[in-house]
């Protein structure tokens, strides 16, 4: 009787659970728990690996920082398994815990640190010292000694933030996992920078010491005087320089053994002391350096363990290593699982295939525009014969992301959220198209979040009587924010407090909490799903409306004459907020069709979100991660006299997009023509 009452009830839990709205939550369930158990045992594994390296022996190479215990285990237990692919050389685990040995006893001599194997002995380490003698610094090594214009520069002390302005290669990962085992901290700086932002990144992260690539120095020669006299160590890796007090950092490496470097040196005080500088690309003002702790990279080794990759997987990589994405979670979540991974200095969509092919791939990662990239290319052989099996990264849309998988598959797409300074991540490991992470109980229990209310208006959270914030109703866009924790901080930026202005709010849900906030709008469904729904700076005010610019963007997207499109708001005199302007890229070979673009907006989005300019571009300007320049469009407006791009306005009467002439332009501007 009692089992025949237990199964009636069971059987008439859905109908309760659907009657109380929890149905479609739970309809995910088995994906949620299984999820959570994955992050539990990731989180038990990062622990003990960080107990282990506490308790080692401080003179043994496991007892040093995250990267380089987890390197120098790595080269014990897997010395043979391939990390690393770069065109036509490979390197073992094993290879690149010597790369990286050699490259740290390099960087000890410009600390003025000289002692164990090869630091001051014979062999190897003789003709090092030979070169720059006992306590030197490498940028003494040069023809005419240390950096002119700035005397002589003297040794690094313990923790000095040597710059890197190096494209994707293995020097990049020996370089940084040598400065990492060196006690010195690493910031990586966008190879695209030069003159006053490349300066300002240098001077922000306090940087003493800066390495370069030999193929960068022509467009560096007019920023040296100005490095000099910083009183920089600069060096270049490789020979290829006759430029006066730069070094050759690669042959002084080379000269060095590639024996173990005592743990000590770059053991951490506190787990949340800084080790690494990673700029964020940003979309307004000069980049900002974002500290990066050893607690982060402890964690982003975890990475691909959550994502459901394996010791056996062949990574393709093909991200700038400046950035989080290449960097912490491409390479440093390889590290994490053990795996080999394809690192491509440059990405080809017409390449891709084949590489993928060649070497096996079964884990590529992406961001931004390159799934875009890969189905806007014609028929390839290759792309029907390879092993790809997961794809995980950020930015997918769903239209590109449908296309991707239909045409490509099967493969599985897992798109995740995350910030280089944020303190919260997302994943979607059900693959449910368009999302960007889930929002259960049991991923929020493990990884907690709110989404906010948020006016676009005054910039500000809306808050309730009593000051305090207001949680979103499914479907309505929200503000992501996480509460700031010894688990999860917020360590901000180098440089002064200001520059992490509003990215903490307080009393945001009690008195005296503090949340990190992400300046994202996301949108959680009945369902639990999180969907991105626009930056905070994205979504503009037209009309007395609220526009978000990748609603608009999607609606565009559909018309299968428009391969690319960028939306954004422009300011127009004499109106309050912005007016809605879209940037096109046409799909070859076809031709721009204003008539049907203006019927189809009219028919998909309401009169205040319909675009008021067009701009007919040969490609769009993206950031060095594909990002969309939506700020620097923006800044250029509609004037017709400034832009040789084909430009188009909405005449309202006409009920037409028309060309935006110098008249036209001029009627606007006094008023005669309505927008």
């Amino acid at each position: 009787m009692a089992a025949l009452l237990l199964l009636s009830l069971l059987l008439l839990l859905p109908l309760l659970l659907l009657k109380l709205h929890l149905w479609p939550q739970l309809h995910w369930l088995a994906a949620d728990l299984a999820f959570t158990v994955r992050a539990l045992r990731c989180k038990r594994a990062l622990r003990a690996r960080a107990l282990a390296a506490a308790a080692a022996d401080p003179e043994s190479p496991e007892g040093g920082c995250s990267l380089a215990w987890r390197l120098a285990q790595l080269a014990r237990q897997r010395p043979a398994h391939t990390f690393l692919i770069h065109g036509a050389r490979r390197f073992s685990y094993a290879e690149a815990e010597r790369e990286s040995n050699r490259a740290a006893r390099a960087f000890l001599r410009a600390r003025g640190w000289d002692r164990g194997p090869g630091g001051g002995g014979g062999g190897a380490g003789s003709a090092a010292d030979a070169a720059v003698g006992n306590g030197a610094t490498l940028a003494e090594c040069g023809r005419d000694g240390a950096a002119r214009g700035g005397g002589a520069t003297a040794p690094l002390a313990p923790g000095a933030t040597v710059a890197l302005l190096l494209p994707a290669s293995p020097e990049f990962l020996w370089l940084w996992f040598g400065l990492a085992k060196a006690g010195l901290c690493a910031a990586f700086v966008p190879t695209a920078l030069r003159r006053g932002p490349l300066l300002h990144c240098l001077r922000s992260c306090g940087a003493r010491a800066l390495v370069l690539a030999p193929e960068l120095l022509e467009s560096l020669e007019p920023d040296l005087p100005a490095l000099r006299a910083m009183g920089l160590h600069l060096w270049a890796v490789g020979p290829e320089t006759q430029a006066t007090g730069i070094g050759d950092l690669l042959a002084q490496a080379s000269a060095e053994v590639d024996g173990p470097v005592p743990g000590y040196l770059s053991a951490p005080q506190s787990i949340m002391d800084t080790c690494l500088y990673i700029f964020t690309s940003g979309t307004t003002g000069l980049p900002k350096a974002a500290r990066i702790s050893h607690l982060k990279i402890l964690q982003c080794q975890g990475f691909y363990q959550l994502c459901g990759v394996h010791q056996d997987d062949v990574i393709y990589l093909t991200l700038p290593l400046y950035h989080m994405s290449g960097s912490l979670l491409g390479i440093v979540g390889c590290l994490g699982i053990g795996a080999t991974v394809v690192l491509k200095s440059k990405f080809s969509a017409g390449q891709f295939w084949e590489d993928c092919q060649q070497h096996g791939v079964t884990v590529f990662q992406y961001i931004g525009e390159l799934c875009r990239y890969l189905v806007n290319q014609p028929p390839n052989k290759a792309e029907h014969d390879h092993k790809i099996r997961l794809a995980v990264g950020s930015g997918l849309r769903a239209d590109t992301w449908e296309r991707f998988v239909r045409r490509f598959g099967p493969l599985q797409v897992l798109e995740t959220y995350g910030l280089t300074e944020g303190n919260v991540a997302t994943f979607n490991y059900t693959g449910q198209r368009g999302a960007v992470g889930r929002a259960s109980w049991l991923y929020k229990h493990i990884f907690p979040f709110s989404l906010i209310r948020y006016d676009v208006t005054t910039g500000e959270p809306i808050r309730d009587a009593q000051g305090h914030c207001m949680a979103t109703s499914p479907g309505e866009p929200g503000l992501l924010v996480a509460p700031v924790s010894q688990q999860s901080p917020f360590l901000g930026y180098a440089g002064v407090p200001e520059l992490a202005q509003g990215k903490l709010l307080k009393d945001v849900f009690r008195p005296g909490d503090v949340f990190f906030n992400t300046g994202d709008l996301l949108v959680c469904d009945d369902q639990g799903f999180l969907r991105f729904h626009d930056r905070t700076g994205d979504t503009f005010r037209w009309k007395g409306e609220n526009v978000a610019t990748t609603e608009v963007a999607e609606v565009l997207e559909a018309l299968d004459f428009l391969q690319e499109v960028n939306v954004y708001g422009v300011t127009v005199p004499g109106h309050e907020g912005r007016a809605g302007m879209a940037a096109l890229v046409l799909r070859p070979p076809n031709s721009l069709d204003l008539v049907q673009l203006y019927a189809h907006i009219s028919e998909n989005l309401p009169p205040y979100s319909r675009p008021r300019f067009l701009r007919l571009q040969e490609s769009l300007a993206t950031t060095e991660t594909f990002k969309q320049q939506k700020v620097r469009m923006a800044n250029e407006g509609f004037d017709p006299s400034a832009l040789s791009d084909p430009l188009y306005v909405l005449d309202q009467a006409e009920g037409a997009y028309l060309p935006l002439t110098p008249a036209r332009y001029s009627a606007l501007l006094a008023g005669d023509l309505r927008v």
